[in-house]
């Protein structure tokens, strides 16, 4: 018999816990700091019959359709295309920024030398990142891109990570690139999806599998012991043939080389008695004082039966702090020069056990959108089916 535990129930240990469950036919043991399963991606229908996403919105926008396929197995979807607006200036501008965008920014008439320079200069390119923008030699587009940039990436990204955004990893700004045309989906996805009944029934649906044992509410810290002589990971004193860890790496090796960064949110919520007040499901306010983005979550839950009420989730960015109860989860690894090296140190640490996978955002210490951490957790799972063999 061997002994398996998997630290997280959010989708990438979920996604793991299964695999192995179905195709090994093996006990596994998920542990959940939280008392629910689902991490972020958790959902709840509040008195209203109104589905809120407790950690922020999430959607299922992917180009691999092995994604969808493999989700469909736990919930019946329904096809989504997010479509979002940017407070900016006094007024609502498309996001992603687009043509449109740029006419509602600089005016029709401005729009027309702009509209011939990016149609020659990204000819055949459907999504262009803001720093190319930047660093064109086409003075319009130039100019154009450091107008956007001020307006909205800079202010943005500085209420979201903490820092200017000269010290963020390129990669995170480069999340939200332009739309060279009209297009007004805010990804560029073949596939864009919602499940029906909201993620946390997915998630149950995926855990519910003779072989898998949940234990909510519990920390794993509390269990875990590292036997630096054999090169193992013990759990309860035992050894385990495997731990497949999701959390935090810094938290797992007691901070030994300092913390990492992270940023957290504090969401407020606000009930209105109207049917609808914002202009699109959600809304970013990169010059707003304090938040970054409203959601109003009505507006995308599925077969919403008539209701006078309606509730907006306003999310402001804080930095993670696991003593404060409004920024005590980690929700976005801040990906600097200086934190990437500290993790770096975390890495090797882990690669001394042998009996240890490292699959997530918070235990990889990388921002993944959804549809990569699905990715990338059924491509773990090949690793460590050879481990299992």
């Amino acid at each position: 018999m061997k002994k398996i535990i998997i630290v997280g129930a959010g989708f990438s240990g979920s996604i793991i816990a299964r695999k192995i469950a179905e195709e090994f036919d093996i006990k596994v043991t998920v542990i959940e700091r939280r008392k629910h399963i689902g991490g972020n991606a958790y959902d709840e229908y509040d008195e209203n019959g109104i589905l809120i996403q407790k950690y922020g919105p999430h959607f299922l926008n992917t180009n691999n359709y092995k994604v969808i396929k493999f989700l469909k197995n736990y919930s019946e979807l329904f096809r989504y295309d997010v479509k979002l607006l940017s407070f900016i200036d006094g007024n609502y501008v498309r996001l992603p920024f687009n043509f449109r965008t740029m006419q509602q920014l600089v005016g029709d008439e401005n729009s027309v030398p702009l509209l011939k320079a990016l149609r020659t200069e990204f000819a055949g390119r459907d999504r262009v990142p803001i720093f190319e923008l930047l660093n064109s030699k086409n003075e319009n587009i130039r100019n154009y891109g450091e107008l956007l940039f001020e307006k909205a990436y800079r202010t943005y990204t500085s209420k979201q990570w903490g820092i200017p955004p000269e010290q963020i990893d390129k990669s995170v700004l480069e999340r939200v690139p332009m739309a060279m045309n009209f297009d007004e989906r805010y990804l560029n996805k073949d596939f864009q999806y919602l499940p029906q009944n909201g993620f946390t029934k997915l998630f149950e649906n995926m855990l519910d599998h003779k072989n898998i044992d949940v234990e909510l509410d519990s920390d794993a810290f509390e269990h875990i012991s590292f036997d630096e002589k054999n090169s193992i990971i013990k759990y309860d004193g035992e050894n385990v043939d495997l731990l497949v860890f999701t959390g935090a790496i810094d938290e797992l090796f007691s901070l030994k080389y300092g913390r990492l960064p992270y940023r957290s949110l504090d969401i407020q919520y606000e009930y209105f008695n109207e049917e609808k007040v914002l202009p699109c499901e959600i809304i970013s306010y990169p010059q707003a004082d304090g938040y970054t983005r409203k959601t109003e979550y009505k507006q995308f839950t599925y077969e919403m039966k008539k209701c006078d009420k309606t509730v907006v989730a306003t999310e402001y960015p804080l930095e993670y702090d696991p003593t404060d109860p409004k920024a005590n989860i980690p929700y976005y690894p801040v990906l600097t020069e200086e934190s990437q090296e500290t993790y770096k140190k975390y890495l090797d640490e882990a690669k001394k056990y042998g009996n240890i996978f490292l699959c997530g955002r918070l235990a990889e210490f990388k921002y993944y959108n959804m549809d990569i951490c699905i990715e990338h957790a059924l491509e773990k799972f090949e690793e460590i089916k050879e481990k299992l063999k």
